[in-house]
């Protein structure tokens, strides 16, 4: 069997889950193995929804979340019998797929952006050396493997809806959570967002960024935020983009007033088109970028919105 660890924010499957199937189909297909997903939830969860991308769905209600639980979850599923778990890579998979790797004393391939099977063995790809090289790895099953965001095809639905199993979770010792503050999403999911408008330190002030909302806004895009603007208390956590923040590979990256310190290129230098305007022509991101514009931002920023809206309109 190969296992899926379907993400999701508690009404749909999140873009990543997707990813992960189709990548767990291919490595079916050559093991000639079924495909089972596991569901598990602190509430609400989309079963109908996950129920009809595989032959099989654990489903389990765990609580507030903890490492712990969501291991203890895919172990009592893997008990079946697997060749691979595969999931999304996010902060929070990193959290528990190592444990359920060593449970199994399983290989662990993290953050891949391609794998197959070969030879009776699981062969994937991914970055090293802050994104500058790209290792081939590989391991003999079993194997737990996590998926790059926007680096697969979506799965498509199957014809049928697979059988739906409820899981018993034994109670494990965790940590326990006793209050939860939970930042307000607002628009696009960074690490899913095919656009990603970035503002630097070069915006200065927290204020400046309204142009930012608005521009990713007008083109259906993320906002992100480089770690100085975070460590200033300009923007929230959750938008840092770079080696210590979020990895994001979309097709446009706009980089507003940023400089391109070597831990932010980590984050972003693998997007399909960069575009970057800073009033210093010697700013590192233009030695990334595919398009440069050297001038103000605040003058410029307000001229690309304009122009958005032109065209839109």
């Amino acid at each position: 069997m190969i296992l899926v660890v379907l993400d999701h924010d508690g009404n749909k499957l999140r873009k990543a889950s997707l990813e992960a199937l189709t990548r767990a189909r291919k490595l079916a297909e050559t093991f000639g193995e079924g495909v089972a997903g596991v569901l598990l939830a602190e509430g609400q969860a989309p079963v109908e929804e996950a129920r009809g991308y595989v032959e099989t769905l654990y489903v389990a209600e765990l609580g507030p979340y903890t490492a712990e639980k969501w291991a203890a979850g895919i172990l009592e599923a893997a008990k079946a019998g697997v060749k691979a778990i595969v999931a999304p890579s996010s902060r929070q998979s990193r959290t528990y797929m190592g444990r359920v790797a060593y449970a199994l004393r399983a290989g662990l391939l993290e953050d891949t952006l391609e794998s197959w099977a070969e030879g009776g063995e699981v062969y994937a790809t991914r970055y090293a050396y802050l994104n500058r090289v790209t290792q081939k790895v590989k391991s003999a099953p079993p194997v737990v493997l996590t998926v790059k965001p926007n680096t697969t095809p979506l799965a498509e639905p199957l014809g049928q809806p697979g059988e739906v199993v409820a899981l018993n979770v034994p109670p494990v010792p965790t940590v326990e959570v006793l209050e939860r503050l939970q930042e307000e999403k607002k628009g696009v999911s960074l690490t899913e967002a095919d656009i990603v408008v970035t503002g630097g330190r070069g915006m200065g002030g927290p204020e400046a960024f309204r142009l930012v909302e608005e521009l990713a806004a007008l083109l259906g895009g993320a906002v992100g935020a480089t770690r100085a603007v975070v460590d200033a208390g300009w923007r929230p956590y959750s938008e840092q983009v770079g080696q210590t923040g979020k990895t994001v590979q979309p097709s446009l990256y706009i980089a507003l007033g940023v400089s391109g310190a070597v831990q932010h290129l980590a984050g972003m230098n693998k997007s399909k088109y960069i575009v970057a305007v800073n009033k210093d022509p010697e700013a590192p991101i233009f030695k990334h970028a595919d398009y440069g514009i050297v001038g103000d931002v605040h003058q410029v920023l307000p001229a690309l919105i304009q122009a958005v809206k032109k065209l839109k309109d």
